[in-house]
């Protein structure tokens, strides 16, 4: 298996967690908390749901747990870990995640789907600092693996 598929296939995995780890979240707060959903606050058109939006800040937080452990177990397969591994690892997770956000969440249309404005601009600060993150992880991972 070639090592760049191999670091996408731990990223995958990683992300498809975190997706829904978001997606369990937001249904908790629907049925437990009783918070709104998309669909109760109007649909799309006005307003992503008080459900949805509580779970925002704690985005950064699943792919700050999440990401760093597939690192890990992806620079553990490698028989060096290089800063050129590491440095690759974040360009290609970083912008996979850009590029699969860009695709699955706005430009393919679904029920969950979101306009380019509410994904990009409405949901700032929390893409920004999720990207960030997702190119951090393999840095973070790297310094750690060194520390430990």
């Amino acid at each position: 298996m070639g090592k760049i598929f191999s670091s996408l296939l731990y990223f995958f995995i990683g992300y498809i967690i975190i997706t829904w780890i978001g997606f369990l979240h937001t249904v908790f707060n629907i049925k437990v908390l009783h918070m709104k959903s998309m669909k109760e606050s109007g649909g799309k058109g006005k307003g992503l749901g008080e459900a949805y939006n509580k779970t925002k800040p704690w985005h950064p937080i699943y792919n700050l747990i999440i990401l760093p452990i597939f690192a890990y177990m992806y620079f553990k397969s490698l028989d060096t870990i290089t800063l050129a591994n590491v440095i690759e690892t974040s360009i290609l997770w970083g912008t996979s995640a850009i590029v699969i956000d860009l695709v699955g969440w706005v430009l393919i249309k679904h029920p969950l789907s979101l306009t380019f404005k509410r994904f990009y601009i409405e949901y700032q600060p929390w893409i920004t600092l999720v990207y960030i993150i997702m190119y951090a992880s393999p840095f973070i991972t790297y310094i750690l693996m060194n520390l430990l």
